[in-house]
């Protein structure tokens, strides 16, 4: 590959991505690994990744799993150390499992509170600390952590949610600060609302759905696959210069509101 397409190119380079056994994890996965990386999988239960991982092989892409909690550091320092058995570094890490406990704040319960705030929030901290030391030993690296639309407005219900990734979207601006003199470039990706099988109700909905349409220019919701070009341009040396910057891939929802 030359020229301009060279830039995007990921071959030999190892992407983790957690949370990726399904849903728009495991899509931007597959993104990474069709433009040459590779993949890592990772989830809490070993069945579904497995599947994942097959059906990952099954659309020609060689994949490997490593099953850890991202709330647990324990395991995830031992997952990070399999994958270093079996691949020897770790170029690209992808911060992307993440959980949604809905309540009125009045309401909600300390414990929903503190394991939407753990898994989405203090999981991206503990997954990345684990890596980073690697990666500043072999002189740069990439990390992408998800956001959210939430990382920038709230709606009902969804307080712990938007608190947490309001929190993410924060510490990738303090990660890339601390870590540029490093080479690493520490950017996130805001999706807006995306068809899957998590989102299918809302879309079903039809107060939901013209409630959505309505405030987005692009009047439809968007494809998992349109997440992928803004996963490997920021996994690749196209984006060498930018770090601590939010990506929101929302059909225009934000510039609208």
């Amino acid at each position: 590959m030359s020229g301009v397409l060279s830039l995007f190119d990921l071959t030999g380079k190892v992407a983790l991505i957690t949370g990726s056994s399904s849903g728009l994890g495991w899509v931007m996965a597959r993104g990474l690994g069709r433009a040459g990386a590779r993949v890592v999988l990772n989830g809490r239960d070993t069945a579904k990744l497995d599947a994942a991982v097959k059906r990952m092989a099954g659309d020609g892409i060689p994949a490997i799993g490593v099953v850890f909690d991202v709330c647990d550091k324990q395991q995830i320092q031992k997952g990070v150390q399999d994958v270093f058995q079996r691949h020897r570094c770790i170029d690209i890490l992808i911060n992307n499992a993440g959980i949604h406990l809905r309540g009125d704040l009045a309401e909600i319960s300390e414990d929903a509170w503190q394991q939407v705030l753990d898994t989405n929030l203090k999981g991206v901290l503990l997954t990345s600390q684990a890596v980073v030391p690697a990666m500043i030993e072999r002189g740069g690296g990439k990390i992408i952590n998800i956001c959210s639309l939430q990382s920038e407005r709230s709606r009902p219900t969804t307080g712990t949610y938007a608190a947490a990734k309001g929190g993410v979207k924060m510490l990738t601006k303090a990660m890339a600060v601390d870590w540029a003199k490093h080479n690493i470039q520490v950017n996130g990706i805001g999706p807006g609302y995306f068809l899957t099988s998590m989102t299918r109700p809302l879309a079903e909905d039809p107060q939901f759905d013209a409630w959505y349409r309505s405030r987005t220019p692009a009047n439809r919701w968007g494809y998992p696959e349109e997440l992928v070009g803004a996963v490997v341009f920021l996994a690749s040396k196209a984006s060498n210069f930018i770090n601590g910057h939010i990506l929101y891939v929302d059909g225009g929802f934000l510039a609208a509101m």
